[in-house]
C-alpha cells in the first residue's frame, strides 16, 4: 500500500480533495494537509488522515514528511510564493519525491522529479474541446501526447453503419463505445452508428488523420475498408477484346476513386503481346503497381497473401471470375468491397442504383452509395419495387436516404412503383449497381431461375453492367 502526501487549499481544493475521495479505492493511504475546514469531505475514509497547519512551515511539514516514507506528493494552492516555499521545504528533506503541482502562474522549475500541470491551460483546453468539430483528447493518461482521443460519429460519416470487424484500424483501435449515454460492449460485428461516441488509442499523429476521416462526409472511399485498390486479372479467362476493354476500366476507376494506389495481380498469363500492352497502359504511372503470377498459386492463396503485405480496401474483378463459386467464395471472409466488373464497360459511369430489398443491409451500405457517386461524379437512382406488394414499410429508409443526399450534396432520384425491379435494372445503361454483399451470392443455384424471388440474388448474377459489393452484417 502506498503513502500519498496531499497539500491543499484555495479555489480548487473542495472540488479537487472530493474527486480523491471519490476515487478512493482503498489501495493508497492518504495524509492531507490543510489550512481551511470548507475543503473536508463529509465523509473521512478510514485510509485518510488529515492535518490541519500552514504547509509554508517548514518544521510542521517535516513532521509529517518523517513521519512515513511517501511515495507521491500532490500540491495545489492558492500563491505561487506558497507553492514555490513548499516545493522547497520537501526538497530540503526528501529530494527524490515525485511531486505533482497546479500551476497558474508559469511556475518553470527544472526538475525530473515535478510534473507541472498548468491550470490555465487545462481550463483553456477544456472549453475549446466543447466546440464543434474539435477532437477530445486525453491529456494526462499514457504519454500526455494525445494518444487516447474521443470521436463523435457524425450523420454521414463514412464510418457510420460500418461495423468494427470491416474497418481497418493499424497503429490505432476503437476499445470503448458510448450510445445513448451508455456503454456498449465492443465486438467485430458491431455497427457504428450516427451519434455514436467512440474512444481510440494509437499514435497521436494516426489519431488525427482517422479524427480527419471520420468527420467528412463523402471523398473517403475506399476508406475506411482500406487505403488501396486491388485488381485481380486472371487472363486465362478473358479473350484479348475484354482485357483491354477491363484495362481502360481499370484506368477509369484508378483516376476517380480516392484510394492511394491500384495493385494489380496478373496470374496465369496468355501472351507477351497482352502483357506488354498492360505494362504499356500505365507506363510512368507511380500509383500502379503490377504483380505478376507465373506459377498459377490460386485465388485463395494470392488473395490472403496479398491482403497481409498491402492495405486493400476494395478487390476489383471481372465476373468472368465469379463462375466458380468455390473459389470466389473467399471474397466474402475478407470483409472489403468487391467491384464486379460487367460486360457493359465504357470507361466512364453515368449513374449509381440501388434496388432496395431488405432495409437493415441496406441501410448499412447507404453512406458507401453517396461517397461512390460523389467521387465518380454520378447521380444516384433508388429503385423502391414491390411487385409482389407485401414487402415491408420503406419510408424511414427512403428518407434517410434523402437525409444523406443532402449532407453528401448529391442529386437523388427515388422510383417507387409495383413494377419488376430487374426488368427496370436491364434497361439502365453505363450504370453501377451498389449493393450489400452477401453469403448466398456465393452459394451453387439452381438453374430454374423463376424459383428465385430475392432481387439481390438474382442481380448478382446478371452480367451485363458493374456492380459494388459492400460487406454487411446479416440478421
Amino acid at each position: 500500500m502506498k503513502k500519498i502526501l496531499i497539500i491543499l487549499d484555495g479555489i480548487v481544493a473542495k472540488k479537487l480533495m472530493r474527486r480523491i475521495v471519490e476515487s478512493n479505492t482503498t489501495e493508497n493511504n492518504y495524509d492531507v494537509v490543510y489550512m481551511n475546514d470548507a475543503i473536508l469531505p463529509e465523509q473521512k475514509p478510514s485510509n485518510f488522515t488529515f492535518y490541519k497547519f500552514d504547509p509554508t512551515s517548514e518544521s510542521k511539514l517535516a513532521m509529517v514528511l518523517d513521519k512515513d516514507i511517501h511515495t507521491q506528493a500532490l500540491i495545489a494552492l492558492n500563491s505561487k510564493d506558497e507553492m514555490l516555499n513548499v516545493i522547497k521545504n520537501i526538497k530540503a528533506r526528501k529530494s527524490t519525491l515525485h511531486i505533482s503541482m497546479l500551476d497558474y502562474w508559469g511556475i518553470e522549475i527544472e526538475d525530473p522529479y515535478i510534473n507541472i500541470y498548468k491550470g490555465i491551460e487545462v481550463l483553456a483546453n477544456g472549453m475549446v474541446e466543447r466546440l464543434p468539430n474539435i477532437p477530445v483528447m486525453a491529456q494526462n493518461i499514457g504519454l500526455k501526447q494525445g494518444e487516447i482521443m474521443e470521436i463523435k460519429i457524425p450523420f454521414g460519416s463514412s464510418y457510420a453503419y460500418r461495423y468494427i470487424g470491416s474497418i481497418e484500424q493499424n497503429e490505432w483501435k476503437i476499445f470503448a463505445l458510448y450510445r445513448n449515454e451508455k456503454l456498449i460492449n465492443i465486438k467485430p460485428s458491431l455497427i457504428l452508428k450516427p451519434n455514436d461516441l467512440i474512444l481510440v488509442v494509437g499514435k497521436p499523429t494516426v489519431l488525427m488523420q482517422v479524427y480527419n476521416a471520420i468527420g467528412k462526409s463523402q471523398g473517403q472511399f475506399p476508406m475506411p475498408f482500406g487505403h488501396h485498390l486491388y485488381f485481380y486479372l486472371d487472363m486465362y479467362v478473358q479473350n484479348k477484346q475484354r482485357i483491354e476493354d477491363v484495362i481502360k476500366e481499370i484506368k477509369y476507376l484508378n483516376k476517380m476513386f480516392k484510394n492511394t494506389k491500384m495493385i494489380i495481380r496478373i496470374t496465369r498469363p496468355t501472351t507477351v503481346g497482352l502483357l506488354s500492352l498492360i505494362k504499356e497502359s500505365f507506363h510512368g504511372d507511380d500509383s500502379v503497381l503490377i504483380k505478376m503470377d507465373y506459377h498459377n498459386i490460386g485465388i485463395r492463396k494470392l488473395l490472403r497473401d496479398d491482403m497481409r503485405k498491402h492495405d486493400i480496401g476494395m478487390v476489383i474483378m471481372t465476373n468472368e471470375m465469379f463462375k466458380d463459386k468455390t473459389a470466389t467464395k473467399e471474397l466474402k471472409n475478407l470483409k472489403i468491397p468487391i467491384f464486379k466488373l460487367g460486360e457493359e464497360l465504357t470507361g466512364s459511369i453515368k449513374k449509381t442504383i440501388v434496388v432496395i430489398n431488405d432495409i437493415n443491409s441496406y441501410e448499412q451500405i447507404s453512406p458507401v452509395v453517396f461517397d461512390v457517386a460523389s467521387q465518380l461524379k454520378t447521380k444516384t437512382k433508388i429503385f423502391d419495387m414491390d411487385p409482389v406488394g407485401k414487402e415491408a414499410d420503406k419510408t424511414t429508409l427512403l428518407n434517410h436516404f434523402e437525409n444523406l443526399a443532402k449532407i453528401f450534396n448529391q442529386k437523388l432520384e427515388i422510383i417507387s412503383s409495383d413494377d419488376n425491379p430487374i426488368r427496370e435494372l436491364k434497361k439502365q445503361k453505363s450504370t453501377l449497381q451498389i449493393l450489400p454483399l452477401k453469403e448466398e451470392m456465393f452459394k451453387q443455384r439452381f438453374s430454374w431461375r423463376f424459383l428465385y424471388t430475392n432481387p439481390d440474388l438474382i442481380a448478382f448474377d446478371l452480367k451485363k453492367y458493374s456492380q459494388l459489393l459492400i460487406p454487411v452484417i446479416e440478421e
